[in-house]
Formats: structure tokens, C-alpha cells, sequence
């Protein structure tokens, strides 16, 4: 009797391997690995682990990811961020190994736009937050809209910050203005965003030299001020004339502080706060004496 053959076990490979992927995919949508995701090169927008981010995170520990992230293949291997940074870091803290994303084929000027508009509409960004994303997204649309019959750089700078506009709130001269503060010194755009330099000021000093902004800054640390919007165009001015020195600083904002303060109250605006038959006098009287009380409890009598 012949002796029976022993089968050869059949190797199969794993249908991942078969189909060149290791992902789980359903209706266009991956579950990929949170080590595979890299943020997107340069990102303007900060991810910071507070109250809200604590909030995300519990709502992906009890729901999941309900929004797919979007992503796109790097060249050296895993995948870039394009949407979806802030739930990459919401399921990290969730303590998930995998993320829902939707994995598409985008140059980098298309994927900078998508970056950009699935994030300006945030709340509480930062100015600096703002100013980088709309120089990233204007630089990505006006190197989309180059054509031969624009001649002029100024009409292609316009309608780049009128596309960046739409949907924003802002306007595309306000557009300008923001993309103009990345050029402010760190340590400025940082009190722009603590809101110690207000932004109208922080833009006409965004138009100084480098190294005239690093004398600005030194004379702010030094006197602990912060120059006022009049100042700030003063120094502007002659920025434009020669060399901002320290000396220029200090004129312009001594004459400022020796300036003789005057204040006028509107007679009818008092006469809401005193009987008809007060005279001046006595207005003044009891105006003085609420002054003291004020100074005296504030510690500056």
C-alpha cells in the first residue's frame, strides 16, 4: 500500500501584504498607526495640553474620533499631518495606538491651504498664530495663481490676500497687516500675543530694521514701557530716514512722558452726578476729595 504523501502547508500572505497596505481602510477612511503621523513641516498653530485639550481627550476616550484627520505620504515613509494635530494629541493622551485619517494626494501648496483653513477659524488663536498661517497660505496662493498676464506684483499680492480673506473676518488689508508682524524680533511678537504691545502698535514697529527693533526692545526693558501708537510711528519715520539709534528712541519717547497732562470732563457729563445748585467750586471740591480717597487706598498718596 502506498504510503501516504505528507500536504505541504500553504503559505498565504496577509491580506495587507497583498494589497500593499498595513492599514484597516472603510469608505476612504484609515486607521493608521499614531507613531506613523508627523506634524506638518513649519505648523503656525500651537497644540497645548489645557483645559480644552483636556476636554478633547475625554470626548475621543468615551466617543472616538468622530472627524477623520487628513494626511498625506511622506517620501521617507509614515504619513504628514495636514488636519487633525490637535485629535493626534487628544488620542495620544486617550492612550490610542491608532487614528482615524483620510489619506490624500496633495502638492504642498494645496495642502498648506487645507491646513490653514481647517484651522483659522479656531478660537482665542494667537496674533502670531494668525500671522504665520496667513503668510503660509498667501505665499501657497499667490505661487498657485502666477500667470503671465499679471505684470504687476502688486495686483498679484492683492488678490492672493483677497483669497486668504474670504471666511475669516478679516479683511485682505488686515490680511497684510498680520502676515507684515512676522517680521517682528520673537521677543515682540511674544507681547503682541500676551497682549502687553497692542497689534496696531506691533505692526508700525514690524516695519523697523532687525537690529532696530533689537535697540527698541533693549529701551522697553530698560524703562519698562511700551511705546505708544504716536511713538511708534515717530520711530517708524525715521527708520525710513537713517538708522534708528537708541538716542532717537529715548527723544521721542521723553518728550512724550514731559508732555503737560490735561484732562477735560464734559460740564454736562458732571452735571449728572451733582444737584443743579452746585457751583464749580464745589464741584471741584468734592471731585479732589474722592481723587485722594482713591490715591490714598490705591497707595499713591
Amino acid at each position: 500500500m502506498a504510503s501516504k504523501k505528507k500536504a505541504t502547508p500553504i503559505s498565504l500572505q496577509p491580506l495587507d501584504e497583498l494589497f500593499g497596505t498595513s492599514n484597516e481602510s472603510f469608505n476612504g477612511i484609515s486607521e493608521v498607526s499614531i507613531g506613523s503621523l508627523y506634524p506638518f513641516p513649519n505648523h503656525p498653530f500651537k497644540v497645548r495640553d489645557d483645559k480644552k485639550m483636556s476636554e478633547l481627550s475625554e470626548s475621543v476616550t468615551e466617543y472616538g474620533v468622530l472627524v477623520p484627520g487628513i494626511v498625506r505620504m511622506r517620501a521617507s515613509g509614515g504619513y504628514e499631518m495636514v488636519a487633525g494635530h490637535r485629535r493626534k494629541r487628544a488620542c495620544e493622551l486617550a492612550g490610542l495606538k491608532k487614528m482615524p485619517v483620510i489619506i490624500k494626494d496633495l502638492t504642498d501648496d494645496e495642502a498648506t491651504v487645507i491646513m490653514v483653513d481647517s484651522n483659522i477659524q479656531r478660537e482665542e488663536l494667537l496674533i502670531s498664530e494668525k500671522a504665520f498661517a496667513y503668510k503660509m497660505k498667501y505665499e501657497a496662493l499667490k505661487r498657485q495663481g502666477k500667470r503671465s498676464d499679471l505684470t504687476s506684483c502688486q495686483v498679484g499680492k492683492k488678490l492672493a490676500a483677497e483669497e486668504v480673506s474670504q471666511n475669516t473676518g478679516d479683511s485682505s488689508r488686515q490680511i497684510l497687516r498680520y502676515i507684515h508682524l512676522t517680521l517682528l524680533l520673537p521677543d515682540l511678537l511674544e507681547m503682541a500675543d500676551d497682549k502687553k504691545l497692542p497689534f496696531n502698535t506691533a505692526v508700525e514697529i514690524s516695519y523697523l530694521k532687525s537690529e532696530e527693533q533689537q535697540t527698541l526692545l533693549q529701551y522697553m526693558n530698560n524703562h519698562n514701557m511700551v511705546p505708544s501708537m504716536k511713538q511708534a510711528r515717530e520711530l517708524k519715520q525715521i527708520s525710513k530716514e537713517r538708522i534708528l539709534s537708541y538716542s532717537d528712541i529715548d527723544q521721542i519717547c521723553m518728550n512724550e512722558r514731559t508732555e503737560k497732562v490735561q484732562v477735560q470732563i464734559p460740564a454736562k457729563k458732571l452735571k449728572q452726578y451733582f444737584p443743579e445748585t452746585y457751583s464749580k467750586a464745589q464741584m471741584e471740591e468734592i471731585i479732589f476729595m474722592l481723587l485722594a480717597s482713591w490715591a490714598e487706598r490705591e497707595g499713591k498718596a
